[in-house]
């Protein structure tokens, strides 16, 4: 994922973040040489819908009822429907939304970077903005996860996890973990965080908040997901991704030749998707840890799956893509 904010460099092995900046216009160009027997070219992909989403696109989000993206120029978190595909809903932000899209406790929460730095709580139902939460992210290309009782958000560069309790918008508890920490994700009763200065993730029991493990994992991870017990890392330095085992913690290295800065990855229909500028979508078998498809082109950076599909940014152009997931088997 890409953010507008100051475009710092960041090398494309922050796949969800060397908290260097996913950014359009400084990106540095890294060699992508990706998996060669299994490409195909991006635009034999027929979406059956784009939509304009506005100067960018970024940070895509799948709801049970919705499908949410943020957009610059203007400075807005776009929802739509997807029974339609149309935009029903625009809601204003004050600036750029930096770090991710999480969805928890009937409300979108959108961490925003600028002047005044922020975590604003969107009102699901009503698509206004419910709550501006005076709690800043740590930077760019960060994240937000909501877990059962809380959401939690990363707030500066020396690994301050902080939790947030909905119910009152402030402060639970601030939990310390390895520097340069950015990417949260929660799955199944813990809360792992990427660690992109470190080349570890850390699991953190959503319960207690007590830091459990940090797992060595590839080169500068950034953006992680989880899907079929395990976490899984784009790793920006050396283009890999890491399945970690979310039980015994065993480590399996993927190769998928996409190093360098922004990105995103996805867990859905027993797949790994992963997108980056100049390979924009990656399929990756969870069964076998293969990779199975990969396409090359123009376009990508942020991806979701949901309601059939692949939905994914290009985010150069703002726009926003679903891709039928047959035309992706």
């Amino acid at each position: 994922m890409i953010s507008n904010a100051p475009k710092f460099v960041v090398p494309l092995l922050t796949g969800l973040t060397i908290l260097l900046v996913q950014s359009s216009g400084c990106e540095r160009s890294v060699p992508k040489p990706g998996v060669k027997e299994v490409q195909v070219p991006y635009s034999s992909i027929k979406p059956s819908v784009t939509i304009c989403i506005g100067g960018t696109a970024d940070w895509v989000l799948v709801t049970d009822s919705a499908v949410w993206v943020a957009s610059t120029k203007p400075y807005d978190i776009v929802r739509i429907d997807p029974a339609t595909n149309k935009i029903v809903a625009r809601v204003s932000i004050s600036d750029d939304a930096c770090s991710g899209l999480a969805f928890g406790f009937n409300s979108v929460w959108v961490p925003v970077c600028g002047r005044k730095p922020a975590l604003v709580r969107i009102d699901a139902m009503k698509n206004t903005i419910s709550s501006v939460l005076p709690i800043p992210p740590a930077g760019e290309e960060g994240g937000i996860a909501a877990s059962d009782d809380s959401v939690w958000m990363v707030t500066d560069k020396n690994g301050t996890l902080v939790r947030v309790d909905p119910s009152t918008n402030g402060v639970r508890d601030r939990i310390h973990i390895p520097p340069g920490s950015f990417n949260p994700v929660f799955s199944d009763g813990m809360v792992w965080i990427s660690g992109i200065e470190s080349n570890v993730v850390t699991a953190v029991d959503a319960s207690s908040g007590k830091v459990l493990a940090s797992v060595p994992v590839g080169s500068k991870p950034r953006f992680l997901t989880a899907g079929a017990g395990s976490i899984w890392t784009l790793n920006q330095g050396d283009g890999t991704v890491s399945r970690v085992d979310e039980k015994g913690r065993q480590v399996t290295t993927i190769q998928v030749g996409i190093p360098g800065t922004g990105g995103d990855i996805a867990f859905g229909a027993d797949s790994i998707w992963s997108s980056v500028f100049e390979v924009p979508l990656t399929r990756i078998d969870a069964k076998t840890n293969r990779v199975v498809k990969q396409w090359i082109g123009e376009g990508g950076d942020s991806l979701r799956i949901g309601f059939g599909s692949v939905w994914i940014t290009d985010y150069k152009k703002g726009l926003l893509s679903r891709i039928p997931m047959e035309q992706v088997q």
